[in-house]
């Protein structure tokens, strides 16, 4: 975890001799530095990516040789703590941001799009081989690849296994854009400097109010903006903002 001085936190996900596989101890580093984050008022954005060529592998399914010594309601359990560990960044407060540098592949992939924003290297290998493997899709495949990039690529990659890139993925909206594998962690670090440099209130409310997929309707969206935006109509953040924009100068939102 790299602490940037604007509140943008890196997280790096270091096992780069398993192609940042989700080991057992990186899951368990990773609840509890999720729990950390979610109890941070100092940090405003939050960036992940992989050591080394990968962003990751997916889940370590090393134990799956194991598999009879253990019951489907045993393994349930054990898969939910596994989903709900990794894709608790989308509880975060803050906006959450993937820079896939390499290959993402399965739970790997599926974690990726758990993120508010997802840029990927123009080469990164994209895929979800569950079914190659002879497994059902996991870490919410199902709901993550539609929600993102409808169900016809949804299907796609999930019945047929077919690996996208990164430059591709961003023309179907899978991800949010591509960049060049040797400027994407810089231009994701911009993104996220702009992003932290937001008003804290403002953006923590826009982010619920985009939560999966936004609002049902116009009604459902009119009556929540109606009480939101009054709320930061009464705040700091917005009398500085007011001010930043009078006196042509850069807003300093205070942490909320």
């Amino acid at each position: 975890m790299e602490r940037r001085d604007n509140g943008v936190v890196l997280l790096t996900l270091n096992r780069p001799d398993r192609r940042n596989a989700m080991t057992d101890g990186m899951t368990g580093q990773w609840r509890q530095t999720i729990a950390g984050l979610r109890r941070d008022r100092d940090v405003r954005c939050v960036v992940v990516t992989g050591a080394g060529g990968a962003f990751s592998s997916g889940g370590d399914l090393s134990w799956l040789a194991e598999r009879g010594a253990e019951s489907v309601p045993a393994l349930r359990e054990r898969m939910l703590d596994f989903y709900r560990t990794w894709l608790s960044i989308a509880d975060l407060e803050v906006p959450t941001i993937a820079a896939v540098n390499g290959a993402a592949v399965g739970a790997g992939f599926c974690f990726a799009l758990a993120c508010d924003l997802v840029y990927a290297a123009e080469d990164a290998k994209l895929l979800v081989p569950f079914t190659s493997l002879g497994l059902h899709p996991g870490m919410a495949a199902t709901y993550l690849l539609p929600r993102a990039a409808g169900v016809g690529v949804a299907r796609e990659m999930l019945l047929t296994g077919r690996t996208v890139l990164g430059a591709e993925a961003a023309s179907v909206g899978l991800v949010t854009r591509a960049f060049p594998r040797v400027s994407l962690l810089d231009e994701v670090l911009e993104i996220a400097d702009r992003t932290a440099a937001n008003a804290p209130i403002a953006t923590r409310l826009t982010k619920l109010a985009l939560a999966g997929g936004g609002h049902a309707d116009l009604e459902a969206a009119l009556r929540w903006e109606s009480l939101a935006q009054p709320v930061t109509m009464t705040s700091d953040d917005m009398r500085e903002g007011l001010a930043a924009q009078r006196e042509r100068r850069a807003p300093r939102f205070g942490n909320s």
